[in-house]
Order: structure tokens, then sequence, then C-alpha cells
């Protein structure tokens, strides 16, 4: 398998165009995520649109997925077009400020592997920075964009390192976006750092709960049941 395609049980992504690599966040997330019953989805920050085919897989839905990065765009679009699901996945060339602006309806899950660092160094490849810094798409730029295309009943899914989750939090309970459930990710077993949280919003609060998932047993790709479990329906030898 070349370092510039990912081979999945149902889908293939190549990803020499995007600036926003596979990698682990995007596949915990899209497995995470429940949207058996969507009837739409949009994707924010779609990079190879890896999010956008896992949605496709595990729903009916119609699916927009949308980037900023012109190789990322053109990335997405290949792959979607090589896919199973060429006639429910749209890929869009645009900010969310400028799609929550012009689209006109609301999705019932919104879902993003967004951009996150906000207070580290640059890359010196321009494209490579946006799909790493917060610059083009600020946490409260997120929030907004959220509130004007999610359903008032729907799901928002975001995963982010532990500190930038805890701040993202801060800020969408401001606004009344409220967490409802949390999986704590970490990357061994017997590691007590947490390495991401992935979240589930709603504009309705409800009871919260929480889980943990370990990735890796000690030794590297020993990799434990649960993670196994949670991802066997995409990864090939899962």
């Amino acid at each position: 398998m070349s370092h510039q395609t990912f081979v999945f049980k149902k889908f293939n992504v190549h990803q020499h165009k995007s600036a926003h690599k596979v990698g682990t966040d995007g596949v915990l997330i899209g497995a995470w995520a429940e949207v058996s019953k969507a009837k739409n989805i949009l994707d924010i920050g779609t990079g190879t649109g890896i999010i956008a085919l896992m949605m496709a897989q595990k729903s009916h839905a119609q699916i927009d997925a949308i980037d900023i990065e012109q190789g990322s765009y053109e990335q997405a679009k290949e792959n979607v077009a090589y896919s199973a699901w060429t006639d429910r996945i749209k890929i869009y060339h645009t900010t969310l400020q400028d799609f929550a602006k012009s689209v006109h309806k609301k999705y019932d899950v919104v879902i993003t592997n967004p951009p996150y660092f906000v207070d580290s160094s640059k890359a010196p490849d321009e494209e490579r920075s946006h799909a790493r810094h917060t610059d083009m798409l600020p946490f409260k730029e997120l929030i907004r964009g959220v509130f004007s295309v999610l359903n008032t009943t729907g799901k928002f899914y975001i995963i982010l390192p532990t500190k930038e989750a805890l701040d993202f939090k801060a800020l969408a309970e401001k606004e009344d976006l409220h967490l409802v459930k949390l999986l704590r990710v970490k990357t061994k077993a017997t590691n007590d750092v947490e390495k991401r949280h992935i979240m589930l919003f709603k504009f309705n609060k409800e009871p919260f709960t929480e889980e943990t998932i370990s990735i890796e047993n000690e030794g590297r790709h020993n990799y434990t049941n649960e993670y196994k479990k949670l991802t066997g329906d995409f990864y090939l030898h899962f």
C-alpha cells in the first residue's frame, strides 16, 4: 500500500494533493459518530474526504463536505468520484463562514476534525498551516457556523486535543451548545495522559455520559480490542 493511498474495507483514500493527511483522529471521530438516522450531514474541513466517505458508509444520508484548501477540495472530489457514493456526497471549495451564509437547509449532523493549533509556530507551507491552525476558522467562528447550519435537534461532533477540547467546551457552553457525550482517547492503555477528546454537542441539555478508549496495549501496533471494535467496519485488517 502506497503511503499516499489508504485502503479501507469499502473505499480508498488518496492524499497526495491534500494538506490535511489521513490520520487516526479522522477515523476515530468518523467511527464514533452515530449517524444512522441522519438525512443530511455536513463535514467541515473535509481534507481528503475520509470522514464524508465514512459517513456515507454508515448511513443513507446526503452529505455535504467543505474545505478552504484547493488541494484538499480536489483530492476529496477525486476520492468521492472513485467511491460507491458519488450520488450522496458533494464537495464544496469554500469557508464555513461563506457556506453558512449561502446554504438553505439545516443539517441533522455536523462533524469536524478541525484545525486546532492556536499558539504554536506555523509550518512554512501556507496550505499545511491552514489545515493545522485556527486562524482561518477560530473556535468562535466554528461555533457560530454550527449555530447557522445545525437543526435544533441535531448533533455536532468534534475531535480535539485535550487542552483545546476544554477551551472549546467552555466557549460552546457560553453559547448554549451543550456537551452531552464524551469519548476520552488514550494512546496506550497504560498511559494516564489523554490524547484526544471526541465530543458530541447538542442545543438541548441531556444527561452527560462519558467513556475512555485506549488505542494500543503495550507494544506498537498491538491494538486494543475496544479500538478494533470501534474501527472494525473500516480498517482493512480488523
